[in-house]
């Protein structure tokens, strides 16, 4: 059963891993660096502990102690209740939903491991968005989607505003980060996938031609927001596809996008 503690002062130091929650480039390099990150709400935070992710400490507001009662008695980690303004004060932002967690990180797999037993797998270059990266997953997760690999210059899947747009879904998907790019996506071609880059290129196919879910093993390729995917990114493709367009219209944001080619990647998709 977890310790449950009374703090007053936003100086304590067991606070530590909540503390400038909005400082985004410190906790870009602390959250990864001390293999922490920190869940937002009673869904996300119930949805780490199901997958699995171990509990440094939970922070909640008085009134959230009774609604997370049973994840207190089933956790060994320390729980600090404080008022909602120390909240603030400690994280730099109205805590809204009343509750944090921060979670132990798991090692990132290889990315070949996760190839070994997928059949549609997400390839991110340079998506350094969190919301977009958050949409991605809640998307990929629920449309069926095997496993997303990243670009080295991704943005992190566990940041806190990532973790919150994706409602948990970060904690569905497995992935990796490739550890050179575009050279890392022989990696991918190599374990038999073939390599479809979306892109609003008039040369490309159209996606409902491409057909890709008839094919055995499809690896999707996006680019980030405005700039799409790079020229070394899109040469090492094995086809273009893109998603038709009307009204005028020359794309979508990305996560939007993902969303579109996510279907048309699984619809009739044929049984393992």
């Amino acid at each position: 059963m977890a310790e449950l503690i009374t703090i007053d002062d936003p100086d304590d130091p067991r606070l530590r891993d909540y503390t400038g929650l909005t400082d985004v480039e410190l906790r870009r390099r602390r959250e990864p660096a001390e293999g922490l990150f920190i869940a937002e709400g009673e869904k996300v935070i119930r949805r780490a502990k199901q997958a699995g992710y171990e509990m440094r400490s939970m922070l909640l507001s008085a009134k959230w102690v009774d609604v997370m009662r049973d994840v207190i008695d089933e956790v060994p980690a320390p729980v600090y209740a404080i008022q909602p303004d120390l909240a603030e004060r400690v994280t730099g932002y109205h805590v809204h939903r009343g509750a944090l967690a921060s979670m132990q990180r798991k090692p990132l797999p290889e990315a070949a491991e996760l190839l070994a037993g997928a059949r549609r797998v997400v390839v991110m270059e340079s998506v350094n968005d969190h919301t977009n990266i958050g949409a991605i997953f809640r998307s990929a997760a629920a449309l069926g989607m095997d496993a997303v690999l990243l670009s080295p210059d991704c943005a992190d899947p566990l940041y806190r505003r990532s973790v919150k747009v994706s409602m948990g879904a970060v904690f569905s998907v497995p992935y990796a980060r490739l550890e050179s790019w575009p050279r890392g996506l022989e990696t991918v071609r190599e374990a038999g996938f073939k390599l479809l880059a979306l892109t609003p290129a008039e040369k490309a196919t159209s996606i409902d031609e491409a057909a890709p879910h008839r094919l055995d093993r499809v690896a999707l390729m996006l680019g980030a927001e405005g700039d799409g995917l790079s020229t070394q990114a899109l040469r090492a493709a094995d086809e273009w596809v893109r998603i038709p367009m009307a009204h005028g219209v020359d794309s979508l944001n990305v996560g939007a996008a993902a969303a579109v080619a996510f279907y048309a990647v699984a619809t009739g998709r044929p049984e393992a």
